[in-house]
């Protein structure tokens, strides 16, 4: 048309709901807030592989994405200034990501450096040490713990995220944390640039929260004896 060789686009008659079906999104399973403090403690009590544990509770605290808690590498941590620093290569938006190490989550990395011995990895595979674990393994995980078809990795970002919201936290914030991709680049790397330590703040507040569930509302506090 834009050369004049034709007067109309026959293509602009089909639509393509006449010969495609209108693809449903679906989400990834998830848990109900309330059921949450059940899940974290049998993940505390979990009696399989201690990697395995320790990646569960690094999902809770971090909301990363499945793969890429797996793959990391111990040359991504600075626990002295408390970051993790993901690489652009490993990113679902081949962006590099800044996670905030919240107090709780340096103690799970310290408990997992003592069986990782000298591996580059964090969780080797338990066949082929080179590799990454499965990524299957915590989905196989929360099945044996009587969660199949309810919940799954990718559902701790969908239950941190209705959380955060819900105590108030700013959604920029969550949404930089999980790194979705920001549309406007300009915005993207200035947020990327300002905001570290409002989501080191936000991180540590969320451990405290997964703390206090995991330990119960109900949980009465011992009196300390007098001397």
């Amino acid at each position: 048309m834009a050369h004049g060789l034709t007067e109309r686009n026959p293509a602009a008659d089909v639509k393509p709901a006449d010969a495609l079906k209108v693809r449903k999104k679906q989400n990834y399973a998830r848990l109900d807030a309330k059921e949450m403090p059940e899940l974290l403690r049998k993940i505390e009590a979990y009696q399989g592989s201690a990697y395995t544990r320790l990646a569960m509770k690094l999902m809770a605290l971090t909301f990363v994405r499945t793969g890429e808690l797996i793959a990391a590498r111990w040359a991504e941590f600075d626990l002295k200034t408390a970051q993790w620093r993901i690489p652009a290569e490993r990113m679902k938006m081949r962006t590099p990501h800044i996670v905030p190490l919240a107090t709780q989550t340096i103690e799970v990395l310290q408990a997992l450096q003592t069986i990782s011995g000298t591996s580059l990895l964090l969780f080797p595979g338990e066949r082929d040490h080179e590799k990454p674990m499965s990524n299957n393994t915590i989905l196989g995980a929360l099945k044996r713990m009587g969660y199949a078809g309810r919940m799954t990795g990718h559902g701790f970002r969908g239950v941190a995220s209705t959380i955060l919201h819900e105590k108030g936290q700013g959604h920029h914030l969550i949404e930089l944390q999980l790194a979705h991709q920001e549309r406007n680049a300009t915005v993207a790397a200035y947020n990327h640039a300002t905001s570290l330590a409002d989501r080191a703040a936000m991180l540590q507040e969320w451990a405290d929260h997964v703390d206090k569930l995991r330990k119960g509302a109900d949980v009465i506090p011992i009196p300390q004896r007098a001397a």
